[in-house]
């Protein structure tokens, strides 16, 4: 039933206005990012030190506002790039949950980071952004759909260098809060393996096998096994008549 329901929700919509969709998301959250970075730059705000601050009361409040703050221009550039590119995937190929994929990295990834993370001011939505990244490599994977699969692959090949950044290589970098969005983005594309997109099963994978026949003739006694008689196989009769001569 929920099955044939998301296959009515797919198309139902167009591809072009699934790509608008998917756009108009990524570029409301990254047009947030950048309102407050102008803000902060040029307003005076300081909006920076209501990061997220590991097992601190204060730095609950960054469980939400740390997707929305970044230190400089080129952390704000590469992240919005970074969003840009998967959160679009995202909510394109896998529209039915996009929102629910969304809302759980958004809010458990930080909440890891609070528990976890070393004492600092944690900011950047990359976060939200290594999280969107596992799922994308992992759901195509786990799901074996062609098309997903080719998804994950492309998201490998131009977004592998993340990897990298999952490592203390770099002591500016919030590692901690790499790693807490990838592993959330593993786990909910492991939770939520049979929603959305599956891969198709052709008719063959599901059509019960017919059973044997009882006379199936690798089931009966070698003795009443008999090859079938055709005109080449009858036996013929050879008579030899003798003529003497005197």
């Amino acid at each position: 039933m929920n099955g044939t329901r998301n296959e009515k929700i797919t198309r139902a919509a167009s591809d072009p206005q699934k790509i608008k969709d998917a756009l108009l998301v990524s570029l409301l959250f990254i047009a947030i990012c950048w309102a407050v970075f102008l803000m902060d730059e040029y307003l005076g705000y300081h909006l920076k030190s209501y990061g997220l601050q590991p097992r601190t009361p204060e730095g609950l409040r960054g469980i939400i506002t740390i997707h929305f703050l970044h230190g400089d221009w080129k952390h704000i550039t590469q992240n919005s790039l970074g969003i840009l590119v998967l959160n679009t995937f995202l909510f394109y190929f896998y529209r039915q949950i996009a929102g629910k994929v969304f809302f759980w990295i958004f809010l458990i990834s930080p909440i890891l980071l609070w528990i976890v993370g070393r004492p600092s001011n944690h900011i950047g939505a990359s976060v939200l952004l290594y999280g969107e990244f596992a799922f994308l490599f992992l759901s195509g994977i786990i799901r074996r759909n062609p098309l997903l699969m080719r998804v994950s692959l492309a998201v490998i090949l131009y977004y592998g260098s993340l990897v990298w950044y999952l490592f203390p290589i770099d002591a500016k970098i919030s590692w901690e809060g790499h790693g807490c969005g990838f592993l959330v983005g593993a786990v909910l594309a492991f939770l939520f393996r049979k929603q959305g997109p599956q891969r198709k099963v052709y008719q063959y994978e599901i059509e019960p096998e017919l059973p044997d026949d009882e006379d199936a003739y690798w089931k009966l006694p070698s003795e009443r096994v008999k090859p079938p008689e055709t005109e080449e196989s009858k036996p013929t009769t050879v008579t030899i008549k003798y003529i003497y001569k005197p």
